[in-house]
């Protein structure tokens, strides 16, 4: 078994969008598919989890007032990096 990456990003981080984050179907208010987030958006690290069966690190990133989007580390780099 491989060890756990360790998550690079803190919780209450300020973070940017590297890629558009689309409705995978967690969101069952938007349309599927749909555009969520896009890139270069901001937003501020919630919560910060774990991916179980990938043993990764996942991000739970709130983008405006009710938009909690879960973020992997490939998509997300904090403000003034990347």
């Amino acid at each position: 078994m491989f060890e756990p990456r360790q998550p690079k990003y803190q919780w209450g981080q300020r973070v940017k969008a590297l890629i558009d984050l689309h409705n995978d179907g967690s969101f069952p208010d938007a349309p599927a598919e749909g555009l969520l987030v896009g890139v270069g958006d901001t937003g501020e690290i919630v919560q910060v989890g774990r991916h179980t069966d990938a043993n990764l690190p996942v991000y739970l990133v709130e983008f405006g007032e009710r938009l909690v989007v879960g973020c992997l580390e490939e998509e997300i780099s904090p403000l003034g990096e990347g």
